[in-house]
């Protein structure tokens, strides 16, 4: 993964999406059967299981610089790798770019140091009883990509590496296994042609699993990783990938994908600010596919990254609790259909130094996940206006098998009947309970409840109260355009633009609502909402009405005027 993730086209989204509804389509035939019940017999599955959970140590060794820390992380550690595995992970992926690190042709020798540093790493996670995946990973990209017109330099160079990496490991036990390349791509002044995408991939990967085969050792039997071309589930990919691997006749082959969510929701745009139906399908449908492509048919499957990509971007694209309900559902889909993930951590989720993690409810949420399901709610918001008369605040809870066994206010545990009511999954706050913790009139989040179950990890409710949010009138230009806002104790969900002559204004101008940290991004301790260059780089000149949606349920409108550079901002 790229330090952070390209945009997608909408070209792109709309054939992903088209791929994703398609039912799957067998790619097996009967004669291929028997491949099938013999991967599933050697255990493979077995190993692959028992890799749950996984980690990736990213932006790392898969560096783009002259060194492991050009991206801006510090070297590896040994404490760090202790620390992870302390963590309760059974696996790691040490993505590895070797692009700067490779001399020229013909030999495209490894500088010895650098994977002397790569094998120091791999030996203090075997240290650490983990399984260890080492690939080819941003050299995808930089100069794999140019595979068409640059056919047999690329082939040559892919090569060696691996030929000099499988020599390098080929005493190692199979706690180690190989992947062949991150996220396959040939667009680089290649093909569009899919069809010719998936015959280079192709040739890679069985070039790769001849030279690690054929090195000898412990490499003869070692599992090895195939990707999907550019790592993505669609039905096409996955079958040119089954057909591959159904072709080598190995039993110890493993297929991986990646998974950032259903994208409009991984990046906050069209509107998708919560983890709906659509959000949800995604993974079924995604997941469905991938178990029967390959697990169901023997051949394990490891999701080499997973995560969100509002994660690359800063905090706050993708509502806590929204959040939450993914990774607490995905992580739960996964292992019904004995798929074994591995989260993308470039650093930041688990502090390389602190050793802390970011966000403790993610990570209790995760762990929680790895011996059966937790329970969340429709919401972890309880919006009350200043002002108003409290009342009863009804939530539906996801119980997800679970039973409610206490709410706290901090130390101190609400009493059911007086403070709350639980009807089924109907958990109701009282609005005495309500108003006494809102009395002070302060704006913001005024309590935290702490809900407790018998089982998994706890959900909490934030009691908020605010005031219709208040921008004002500002002038200023398209590279630099901030709107002075009183967010009166909510927070910002989205953002619509439209032009007042009719027509969705602005980048990926299929929906009116715009994407959250491209377009557009709230800061709380400035009081300000930025309308970023991105977004202005495609509006016309002319008028456009801005529709901002809070939280609370909120919707403020706003009037931008742009003049060439100028912007000038009005209240509504």
């Amino acid at each position: 993964m790229p330090k952070q993730k390209s945009f997608l086209s909408l070209a792109f989204i709309a054939v992903l999406l088209l791929a994703l509804v398609t039912p799957a389509v067998s790619a097996a035939s009967a004669e291929e059967a028997p491949q099938a019940q013999a991967a599933a017999a050697t255990g493979l599955q077995s190993y692959v299981d028992a890799m749950q959970p996984g980690w990736n140590l990213g932006n790392t060794l898969d560096a783009t610089g002259a060194d492991e820390t050009s991206w801006g992380n510090p070297a590896v550690t040994q404490e760090l790798i202790k620390k992870i595995a302390a963590q309760g992970y059974k696996s790691i992926r040490i993505p590895v770019t070797w692009d700067v690190h490779t001399g020229a042709a013909p030999g495209y020798t490894v500088d010895p140091a650098y994977l002397s540093r790569v094998q120091q790493v791999v030996d203090w996670a075997i240290g650490e009883n983990l399984y260890v995946m080492i690939n080819l990973h941003h050299d995808s990209w930089l100069w794999i990509s140019k595979m068409e017109q640059q056919h047999d330099q690329v082939l040559a160079r892919y090569n060696a590496i691996w030929t000099q990496v499988a020599n390098k490991f080929k005493g190692y036990s199979n706690k180690l296994m190989f992947e062949s390349v991150n996220e396959p791509r040939f667009t680089d002044g290649g093909t569009t042609d899919e069809n010719k995408a998936i015959q280079m991939l192709d040739e890679l990967n069985v070039s790769f699993y001849n030279i690690v085969r054929k090195s000898g050792g412990n490499n003869a039997t070692r599992p090895l990783v195939l990707s999907t071309l550019e790592a993505s589930p669609t039905q096409t990919r996955m079958n040119a990938l089954y057909s591959t691997i159904t072709k080598l006749k190995d039993s110890n082959l493993i297929a991986t994908v990646h998974y950032y969510g259903f994208w409009p929701f991984s990046v906050n745009i069209a509107g998708y600010t919560k983890f709906d139906t659509d959000t949800q399908n995604d993974i079924n449908t995604t997941f469905t596919n991938v178990y029967n492509t390959f697990t169901a048919k023997g051949i394990p499957v490891i999701v080499g990254e997973y995560g969100l990509l509002g994660f690359d971007k800063n905090t706050g694209v993708i509502e806590q609790g929204e959040k939450l309900k993914f990774f607490e559902y995905l992580a739960y889909y996964l292992k019904s259909k004995q798929i074994t993930p591995m989260l993308w951590d470039n650093g930041q989720h688990f502090g390389r130094t602190t050793y802390q993690w970011s966000d403790p409810q993610l990570y209790n949420m995760m762990k929680a996940s790895w011996s059966g399901r937790s329970s969340t709610a429709e919401s972890d918001l309880i919006n009350l206006t200043k002002g108003a008369a409290a009342k009863d605040v009804t939530v539906k809870l996801n119980l997800n098998g679970n039973t409610l066994s206490s709410i706290l206010y901090g130390s101190q545990q609400l009493a059911q009947g007086t403070d709350y009511t639980l009807s089924g999954d109907q958990l109701t706050f009282k609005a005495a309970r309500l108003t006494s913790l809102t009395s002070s009139g302060k704006l913001g989040v005024n309590a935290v409840f702490t809900a407790r179950f018998n089982k998994g990890a706890d959900w909490t409710f934030n009691v908020v109260l605010s005031n219709t949010p208040k921008l004002s009138n500002v002038q200023g230009t398209t590279s630099a355009f901030k709107i002075p806002t009183a967010f009166n104790g909510t927070t910002l969900a989205t953002m619509e633009a439209t032009y007042t002559s009719g027509g969705n204004a602005g980048p990926q101008n299929w929906t009116p609502y715009k994407e959250f940290a491209y377009a557009f991004t709230p800061s709380y301790t400035t009081n300000e909402i930025s309308l970023l260059p991105a977004f202005f780089n495609e509006v016309n000149n002319g008028d456009v009405i801005l529709k901002f949606h809070f939280w609370n349920g909120d919707v403020v409108s706003y009037k931008i005027t742009k003049n060439g550079t100028t912007v000038t901002g009005t209240t509504m």
